[in-house]
């Protein structure tokens, strides 16, 4: 049974949602997941217990063809993985799915997500000398997780990535999220998204993310330092261990240097939560566009033609990206359940109290 989210709760979010309030609000957009669960009691490594998974977006869905999508990466802080992104700041694109697992499983889930493109474009791969480069992303999960156990398969990711689909998604202990961690409470995957309207036209950015960061003191919502008040089940680490992945998509069209900026304002985003990207995040963004679809360059023509939206028209674009940020990051939060922990043994990351958040927020004025 789904959880309820920011808003059904009455979190006073700004800004104006899309139907589902998730990255596949953007058009074409679909996510799928493999959430894998095994086992009970204490760690025994390589033999679990096992609690992690994938996450897969498809920013073309189930197109036949491969098609470029236009992106830009950025990294607030850099100590993590997001593969592809070499490609991405010099060429400007990606081509195929771009997935999030655990920080021990990104080899598979690339190899999975290559076999994938091969197999989905047989046709292209075969006429061509062509190469897959994924991007697949990266967050830790061994406190709750048999992380290097690596149990997940190719099998797995190929799965989250059969399951992606349009529409409403899950969020919390799902895919790439199941066994992360956030300010100290169960965090995982969360997803918003906002309408933007420019010269007359709509169009969505929307972020998903899997939160696995921040410490409890520093958790913000709102405006309200909400983990000063939370105490209770804190992990109380010394520092964080965690990180955050961030994926934007819109359909407005953007270069990729544009993207690259938004990309950028996804550390706004987070840092409305309180985080301020510690040595030990890996704290890395992506930002794709749907728009200006056409063929790969290896069977495209010469001269290209290339639809962008003005830079003075960028404000309200780079404010719904902030805004998808922070609210996809408390969704994470309210979608999540307890989990007890491996590393150390026995102890339990609690799940969000709901009415205790609704409360402090009310006091605030900053929930219905």
């Amino acid at each position: 049974m789904n959880k309820p989210r920011g808003r059904d709760l009455g979190l006073d979010f700004p800004g104006i949602a899309g139907p589902n309030n998730a990255i596949t609000d953007v058009p074409g957009v679909e996510v799928g997941y493999c959430t894998v669960i095994e086992g009970e009691g204490p760690l025994v490594p390589g033999q679990g217990p096992v609690r992690t998974g994938i996450t897969a977006i498809l920013p073309k869905g189930r197109d036949p063809k491969p098609r470029p999508v236009w992106a830009g990466a950025y990294a607030l802080n850099g100590n993590g993985e997001m593969t592809g992104t070499h490609w991405i700041n010099d060429g400007g694109y990606l081509v195929g799915p771009v997935c999030i697992t655990n920080t021990h499983s990104v080899g598979i889930v690339h190899h999975a997500a290559v076999r994938w493109i091969i197999e989905t474009y047989k046709e292209q791969w075969g006429e061509e000398h062509l190469w897959a480069m994924p991007v697949v992303a990266e967050t830790y999960d061994g406190v709750l997780n048999d992380i290097n156990g690596q149990h997940l398969t190719e099998h797995h990711a190929l799965e989250a990535l059969r399951t992606a689909a349009p529409g409403p998604i899950m969020e919390g202990n799902v895919g790439g999220g199941t066994g992360m961690i956030c300010y100290e409470f169960k965090g995982g995957t969360g997803s918003s998204s906002r309408r933007v309207t420019i010269e007359g036209q709509n169009f969505t950015v929307a972020a998903l993310v899997q939160a696995n960061h921040g410490r409890r003191p520093w958790f913000t919502v709102l405006g309200v330092p909400v983990g000063q008040h939370l105490t209770e089940d804190a992990l109380m680490s010394s520092h964080e261990l965690g990180s955050i992945i961030v994926v934007l998509a819109t359909d407005i069209p953007m270069m990729p240097h544009q993207l690259t900026r938004l990309a950028k304002r996804a550390a706004i985003g987070i840092g409305r939560g309180g985080t301020p990207g510690g040595n030990n995040s890996g704290d890395i963004f992506l930002a794709f566009s749907v728009a200006n679809a056409m063929p790969i360059s290896q069977f495209n023509k010469a001269f290209l033609s290339f639809d962008w939206v003005n830079d003075e028209q960028c404000d309200p674009i780079y404010l719904a990206a902030v805004e998808s940020v922070e609210e996809a990051v408390v969704n994470s939060l309210l979608a999540a359940d307890d989990m007890t922990t491996l590393r150390p043994a026995g102890h339990v990351c609690r799940a969000i109290d709901h009415d205790r958040l609704v409360g402090l927020l009310r006091q605030h004025g900053r929930c219905t």
